[in-house]
């Protein structure tokens, strides 16, 4: 039996393998079909060798047997936003192409529903997929901001660094951390930030209406964002109201009693 789950993670670990050569070949092709620059292929392998990295070390710790199928749509969208990541790179340098990166970007998102999907239908959620599917979409987020921020200016970078502000936050206080219910709104919202970059950046508009749409995806995300924090500090203030004494205390009550 031991040997047997050595080698399941073995096959799992190879595959965040495949996946980084995957985004290397990637990266090749956008050179060869567009002449991608030294930022462009710099950020781009940085992209593939953090995900494999980060992305391994979550496996050896989740102890999965199987990769599994969903996290193969995730993994393949991670593959298309390391290409997104390194044509905004290369576009500090020269014009991007933006057909290719909208395609690139638009492809991306359409997937973000189907790994969820897979996942329900072949019975192989787990919590390693999720975390790993919501980080892929904030980065795209994060790399897209950055590219209309070039047009719009740096206020935008507030949309794509919200969420990593949040994170941020949650050290300091811990209650932020806490589960939040779920939410169509939410989900709604976050689809909405994917959809109005890519609107914005893909030049389509002219310029008062890609403020608009930027402007109206950063008003939703705060709009959110207010909402989930303002829950979880009236549940956390409700909850300290009704049961004071911390967990410690209750634990070592009961074994005196």
């Amino acid at each position: 039996m031991a040997l047997n789950n050595t080698y399941d993670a073995r096959l799992v670990q190879q595959e965040t393998a495949v996946g980084a050569g995957v985004q290397i070949l990637v990266l090749a092709l956008l050179g060869s079909a567009i002449g991608l620059g030294t930022a462009g292929w710099i950020t781009g392998l940085v992209f593939a060798v953090a995900l494999w990295a980060s992305l391994s070390r979550a496996l050896h710790r989740s102890q999965l047997r199987s990769f599994g199928p969903a996290n193969r749509v995730t993994l393949g969208r991670a593959t298309l936003v390391g290409g997104v990541t390194a044509l905004v790179a290369d576009s500090f340098e020269s014009a991007p192409p933006v057909t290719l990166l909208v395609g690139l970007t638009a492809v991306a998102l359409l997937l973000d529903g189907v790994d969820g999907k897979v996942a329900r239908r072949t019975g192989t959620s787990t919590a390693l997929g999720a975390r790993f599917d919501m980080e892929v979409d904030a980065f795209l987020i994060l790399v897209l901001s950055v590219y209309v921020s070039m047009d719009l200016g740096p206020w935008v970078l507030l949309i794509g660094g919200m969420r990593y502000a949040f994170v941020a936050a949650a050290r300091v206080a811990p209650w932020l951390n806490n589960p939040l219910p779920p939410s169509m709104a939410r989900k709604t919202v976050a689809a909405l930030q994917g959809v109005c970059l890519l609107l914005a950046g893909a030049g389509l508009l002219p310029h008062a209406g890609n403020l608009a749409v930027a402007l109206l995806a950063l008003g939703s995300l705060l709009w959110s964002f207010g909402r989930d924090v303002l829950w979880l500090w009236r549940t956390t203030r409700t909850a300290q109201t009704e049961d004071p004494l911390p967990m410690d205390t209750k634990i070592l009550e009961l074994e005196l009693a």
